[in-house]
């Protein structure tokens, strides 16, 4: 069984950003040679998380408008009070329901996926900020 790891760099904009990252990950499963296994995606940070989703506008409207009225900004989070200039309290909030990590399985060279299916990035924080994933494969 081989193992093989990439990183991903993906520059965000926050504020519930998201990001479609699809046709990286099978790039990157392409180039592996990989036929069957697991593919793992893991996002570094703590005010990201990575979703799948049917990727197009209604539902990313109403994925941003879901987070905002399910765990809001409030300048009063514990996150807020106690460091000073943070902002971003609900960000750790969100990333912590959401979660960092998606694990799929692929068959002859290609992810799982369902028809409509599709893996995003999304980022809640405050600001913009490069977001930092890290794809492992593992199979033969």
């Amino acid at each position: 069984m081989s193992v093989i790891t990439h990183s991903l760099n993906i520059s965000m904009t926050g504020d519930s950003n998201i990001e479609n990252l699809t046709e990286h990950i099978q790039r990157i499963l392409a180039e592996s040679g990989l036929q069957g296994g697991i593919l793992t995606l893991f996002v570094q940070h703590t005010t990201a998380s990575v979703m799948i989703i049917e990727d197009e506008p209604g539902i990313r409207a109403d994925t941003k408008n879901f987070w905002n009225r399910t765990i809001p900004a409030d300048p009063q989070l514990e996150h807020n009070t106690r460091n000073a200039g943070e902002d971003n309290g609900h960000s750790h909030l969100r990333g912590q329901l959401q979660g960092p990590s998606l694990t799929i399985p692929f068959v002859n060279g290609a992810l799982t996926l369902g028809t409509w299916q599709q893996v995003v990035l999304i980022d809640f924080d405050t600001r913009p900020r490069t977001r930092n994933l890290v794809l492992q494969l593992m199979g033969e």
